[in-house]
């Protein structure tokens, strides 16, 4: 894709995100977008963030190892939201501005040990299983409570807020009622964490497909990579 077809995607989703936001009441500026820089190029991102991409998001360790060897995401953030291994933990901690996707203590605890040696606090995200499908991580939103007290007495680890990926479907609007029912549970949290309250700021859910619908609902960051990159 040329960078003038690149710029455009890029400034069609962002003009689509400012209408849902004002069109729910809400200021665009409370709304992030995340490039899904899957299977990208290293010249595609850098053309990405010159047109004006502030946060990158990587689905598989390998390729976010490769892109940042080469310097591809200078200038902007780099969230891992894929479902991410801890024996990969290492190639991903201090690496990234946000692990969007940990859904286990397992998980959660090998992240807090390798922060700890590292000397930084990792920002994280709780992925919630919202469809409660078989084939997706994430952590079932009944076990969500203990998750996120255990996050948030980790030493090394700084909880953020949480991240979904509903159940695909083709009907428009169909995803609503989870986008609702994740923002009840990010307002639930914010609210039972209420020492922590001033960290938990992010809401993580929509994609390409859904991300107005999530807006509507109170997303505060979408995943968008179909829509920018074809």
């Amino acid at each position: 894709m040329d960078t003038t077809e690149l710029k455009k995607r890029i400034e069609t989703v962002q003009a689509k995100i400012a209408a849902a936001a004002r069109a729910a009441g809400r200021d665009p500026g409370e709304i992030t977008l995340c490039a899904a820089t899957k299977v990208q190029t290293d010249d595609t991102i850098r053309q990405a963030i010159a047109a004006g991409i502030a946060v990158c998001g990587e689905n598989r360790v390998q390729e976010l190892t490769a892109h940042l060897a080469a310097g591809a995401y200078a200038g902007a953030q780099v969230h891992f939201i894929g479902h991410l291994q801890t024996n990969k933990v290492k190639q991903v901690v201090g690496k990234v501005d946000m692990i969007e996707s940990v859904d286990s203590i397992h998980l959660l605890r090998a992240i807090d040990a390798q922060a700890e040696k590292l000397g930084l606090c990792q920002d994280i995200l709780l992925e919630v299983n919202i469809g409660m499908e078989e084939s997706k991580g994430g952590v079932d939103p009944a076990q969500l409570r203990p998750l996120a007290e255990l996050a948030q007495s980790l030493p090394h680890v700084r909880l953020r807020g949480l991240m979904a990926i509903p159940p695909i479907s083709p009907l428009p609007g169909a995803n609503r009622p989870f986008f609702a029912k994740m923002y009840q549970l990010f307002v639930d949290i914010r609210r039972e964490m209420s020492d922590n309250q001033c960290d938990i700021d992010c809401l993580s859910m929509g994609m390409s497909g859904d991300f107005e619908d999530a807006i509507a609902e109170g997303a505060t960051l979408v995943r968008v990579g179909t829509a920018l990159f074809g």
